[in-house]
């Protein structure tokens, strides 16, 4: 980066892309008033909340980006993978070359953002999950050795902003990683339907069945979440005595390795499947 260390603690951004995702990261950083400028290209216009917020301004091609280019020190690519083609050609002819790139979308490799940026670009790949709408994400990041410890943290502060962050330094990890925490609340909210259809098939109320698995759910991940050092193995025998109720339904799910196995197939299967998305 090309700009004084004072304004890189707090970068200017081109968010290319203004949805749920897109919408959570620039709520996060306004929040945490983590970044200066903010110019959103969103075809769609800047969503009525940010209207009113002075370092945000609204764009609605790559084209029209090019009258603050220079000034833009990270473009975070929050746009489905399938509109990638159609902005990275145009982001390219506009971009300084030393602003940062870093994607949130599922499926796009470093390789192929260097195919769209050349690999001399600092490149940040990574795999947020549904819940950092919320601020409560997890998201894991990898970069390509043109990333500097400074841009690094730069883009570590950016993604905090909608949960944790994890790095690794294997871009092969985020096939299992997406399969696992990309892909896994869609499994704990499943598992939130199948015990409140349990729940109705054992004599309640449905509504009442769906408070019951949705609320119980909620207040084990708290659980979880306040004693972060306490392995969920150890949290699980504290609800269970044995001969008692939770017992017996455990020794339903665990018979022949049945819920073990269910989910080593499920992540196999979501992790072969991110693999070929990103061929």
């Amino acid at each position: 980066m090309s700009s004084s260390p004072l304004r890189n603690l707090k970068p200017s951004v081109a968010l290319i892309g203004c949805g749920k995702m897109g919408s959570a990261l620039l709520r996060g950083w306004l929040s945490a008033r983590i970044v200066g400028d903010v110019f959103v290209l969103e075809p769609a216009g800047l969503p009525d909340e940010f209207q009113d917020e002075d370092n945000v301004s609204g764009y609605d091609s790559a084209a029209a980006l090019r009258e603050v280019a220079s000034e833009i020190d990270v473009v975070v690519l929050a746009v489905k993978p399938q509109i990638m083609a159609q902005v990275c050609p145009d982001l390219k002819t506009i971009m300084p070359a030393n602003t940062v790139v870093l994607s949130i979308a599922a499926g796009q490799t470093i390789g192929g953002f260097e195919n769209y940026f050349g690999t001399d670009r600092a490149i940040v790949r990574s795999m947020p999950n549904t819940p950092a709408a919320i601020g409560e994400g997890i998201t894991v990041a990898v970069t390509n050795a043109k990333v500097s410890a400074e841009q690094k943290q730069i883009a570590n502060a950016l993604l905090r902003a909608i949960g944790q962050v994890e790095w690794v330094e294997d871009e092969k990890l985020l096939d299992p990683v997406t399969a696992l925490s990309g892909s896994g609340p869609a499994y704990l909210f499943y598992l939130i339907e199948v015990l409140a259809d349990a729940g109705t098939k054992a004599g309640l109320d449905k509504d009442f069945a769906m408070r019951l698995a949705r609320q119980t759910m909620i207040g084990s991940a708290a659980l979880a979440a306040a004693d972060p050092r306490t392995p969920a193995s150890i949290l699980r025998k504290n609800v269970t005595s044995p001969g008692g109720t939770t017992a017996a339904a455990l020794d339903v799910l665990v018979k022949d390795n049945r819920m073990q196995s269910a989910f080593d197939d499920a992540l196999a299967a979501a992790t072969a499947r991110s693999i070929e998305l990103s061929k």
